[in-house]
């Protein structure tokens, strides 16, 4: 629907480049904060009891990583001291039990943060799909396809690998790390000062890490974004590149999109592949620290080799979960930049939305619904201060044919979209049957209709799908009389399997006349009130175009219909018709009124009698 009733407010995507890609989407960008991040957190709630039960499977291997060490000093100090091999025996068994418990937990908790993890993943961006349906159409007019499918696939990915494995990781590092320090500070003071001197040392470089990761991986999540909407943009496109031999700049836009994405991530891993060895070299001159120590104490009788083994182990392991929090500290940031935009996502408000004592509209089987439409002192922009409508009035009676004719640009689409409420008004009011359509809600309005836009776009499925999409319970008889009303039982009869024939996406294995003929059928087996019809059949040839004209003057009888044409043989028989130039109505009447006045209707029709002609010599 957006690319019928866009208004021109895209205005070609193609042209801007991926260097306007980037600009769009960083110019969306003010920072984040972990806030936007917790906002996601209720996604956890249902799932609280298996997050609680991966927690457990945590401490229990934490509990068993920090009994390791233990036992092995044990081992040094009594059984192996003392040649005590049934003792040792029993130690090793429990070291085997440890690593075996060790081995359980973490596969046990793996398992339960991924069942958590998916789901918290479709959940969400199953919300952000249900979100993107209720906005409205000018939010799509504005955004770049690639940057939404990033937002939805990429920043919830980062977002679920946050909140689900990085919370219980965050936690077990954390108590990791306070068990070894309980355990070393038991063990021997000393040696435990001595290890946690390069502790000052960690923090600075932690803390240096962390000022350079906060931007760089804002960076990340914003270049992907730019790299997916210059993908996507390009592949849409890809036809016009195509037609217009345009592939080398095509790749030279797409390069520089890459290659800047390719640079952000090389800074984002550049700092994290600094800081990992600098936190790496610290934990070898903390082991040699305890080494030396440690020997001369063994050496004067001050501690036990077992000691200085498990102090040895303790220390290796004191520095994985540093190594690890700091780790999670750059998921973090990216989690926090992938919220940010999530939540920017979810937290627009359609520009269009029912009010809350919004009706719904009667049902079209009603007889009072009779279909009047009426635009009173309509003015419209879609940018402020940027008029497209100014002052429009016009009045169309239930079951009457209405034509919208005019230059280019002269706001017929933009008529029709406001009377299908795809924009609200800035002044004035659309009324159907004496109901301003604010005070209806959008889906009972547009219940009652049915557009054929000028570009017509079929969903992947079959043809039946795609005829049946505006009414899914339609039977194969309602189907194939909609189809056979337009025309289209020649075209269906030469395929191998009729009305069940695939459609790819977007249509593309048809043309672009037969996609218009299904388009049609799809409106006419709504059965609506009200058929808004935009240049809808200006991919037909003359005689198909014909076919489609008598089915529809049968099957318009009792409806209101709203005809956007540029060749205008084909609304003569209309039963008013609205001249619009320049966002305002200069004339309107019948087409013998309209010719006898002589002004731009009968000025438009003698230039395309003229231009008709000349091209029949």
């Amino acid at each position: 629907m957006s690319s019928a009733f866009g208004g021109g407010m895209s205005g070609g995507g193609f042209s801007g480049g991926p260097n306007s890609t980037l600009r769009t989407f960083g110019a969306q960008r003010k920072g984040g904060s972990a806030g936007a991040l917790l906002r996601m957190a209720p996604y956890l709630r249902p799932h609280l009891l298996r997050m609680v039960a991966a927690f457990g499977c945590m401490i229990g291997s934490t509990g068993l990583a920090l009994l390791a060490p233990y036992l092995i000093k044990i081992a040094i100090d009594g059984p192996i001291a003392a040649g005590d091999v049934a003792g040792l025996l029993l130690l090793a068994a429990a070291l085997g039990a440890s690593f075996a418990g060790i081995y359980a937990l973490s596969a046990l908790q793996r398992y339960l943060l991924s069942w958590v993890g998916q789901r918290v993943l479709a959940n969400l961006r199953a919300d952000l799909f249900r979100h993107l349906q209720r906005l409205s159409v000018s939010y799509h007019d504005r955004h770049i396809v690639g940057v939404t499918i990033s937002h939805v696939i990429g920043d919830v990915a980062v977002i679920n690998e946050a909140l689900s494995q990085g919370l219980v990781a965050i936690a077990g590092d954390t108590l990791l790390l306070a068990g070894i320090v309980v355990a070393m500070l038991s063990f021997d003071l000393q040696l435990a000062l001595i290890t946690f001197a390069v502790a000052p040392l960690m923090l600075l470089a932690t803390w240096v890490f962390s000022l350079r990761a906060r931007r760089a991986f804002r960076v990340t999540r914003e270049r992907v974004a730019g790299l997916v909407g210059n993908l996507a943009e390009a592949i849409s496109g890809m036809g016009v590149i195509q037609a217009f031999a345009q592939q080398r700049i095509a790749r030279r836009r797409f390069r520089e999109v890459n290659e800047a994405n390719r640079d952000g991530h090389i800074a984002a891993a550049s700092l994290t592949f600094t800081f990992m060895p600098s936190v790496e070299l610290l934990a070898m001159v903390a082991t040699a620290a305890i080494l030396l120590f440690g020997s001369f104490a063994v050496a004067r009788g001050a501690l036990t080799l077992g000691v200085v083994v498990a102090f040895l182990a303790y220390a290796s392991r004191f520095f994985q979960p540093i190594q690890e929090l700091s780790q999670l500290y750059a998921t973090m940031q990216s989690a926090m930049a992938g919220a940010d935009n999530v939540m920017r996502l979810l937290d627009t408000a359609p520009a269009v939305q029912d009010s809350r004592d919004a009706r719904a509209a009667p049902d079209p089987w009603q007889p009072w619904l009779t279909g009047h439409v009426e635009l009173r002192n309509v003015s419209f922009g879609y940018r402020s201060g940027v008029p497209v409508l100014t002052g429009v009035n016009l009045g169309v009676e239930a079951g009457q044919t209405a034509a919208l004719v005019g230059p280019t640009g002269a706001g017929k689409t933009t008529i029709a979209s406001l009377i299908a409420r795809f924009y609200d008004v800035s002044e004035g009011a659309v009324l159907v049957d004496g109901h301003d359509v604010r005070s209806l809600s959008q889906e009972s309005l547009r219940r009652h209709l049915a557009l054929v836009p000028q570009e017509p776009f079929l969903f992947a499925g079959t043809i039946r799908d795609n005829i049946a999409f505006g009414r899914p319970e339609a039977g194969v008889g309602a189907v194939e009389e909609a189809g056979a009303a337009v025309g289209l039982e020649p075209f269906v009869a030469g395929l191998p399997n009729g009305y069940d024939t695939a459609v790819t996406e977007g249509g593309r294995n048809l043309s672009v006349g037969q996609r218009q003929l299904i388009s049609v059928a799809r409106a006419i087996l709504t059965d609506p009130r009200i058929l808004i019809m935009d240049e809808a059949t200006s991919s037909i040839d003359s005689i198909t175009e014909s076919i489609i004209q008598r089915a529809l003057q049968r099957l318009l009888a009792g409806r209101t219909a709203f005809v956007i044409a540029h060749r205008l043989a084909t609304i003569r028989n209309a039963d008013v018709i609205f001249v619009v130039a320049d966002g305002v109505i200069v004339e309107h009447g019948t087409h013998a009124e309209l010719m006898r006045h002589g002004d731009l209707y009968a000025e438009l029709v003698r230039r395309q009698t003229m231009a008709a002609a000349g091209s029949e010599r």
